[in-house]
């Protein structure tokens, strides 16, 4: 019976910990988008944080890395263009 409290009480600690520490790196990272600062690192490091316990969060930085992976494509830095770039180079 105690082993088990403590297990439940450890879970939801960590859940708490996680949360609050994660969700005050994203603030501080929405916040870093008008103040001068890496805002566009330190987001998705705060998903990350809540990504440890969170299902959402997990989904929200799948999301976001897909669509980073499509602008960066876009503009010609992406992983194809990086290949595409070589097999030119190469020829």
């Amino acid at each position: 019976m105690l082993r088990r409290t403590i297990r439940v009480t450890y879970k939801v600690a960590r859940r708490i910990a996680v949360g609050v520490v994660g969700t005050t790196v994203v603030l501080l990272g929405v916040a870093l988008l008008v103040l001068p600062g890496p805002a566009l690192i330190v987001i998705p490091a705060g998903l990350a944080i809540l990504a440890l316990e969170f299902a959402w969060a997990r989904r929200w930085l799948r999301i976001a890395r897909e669509r980073s992976q499509q602008a960066l494509e876009l503009i010609g830095v992406g992983k194809r263009a990086r290949t595409q770039s070589r097999k030119l180079s190469s020829s």
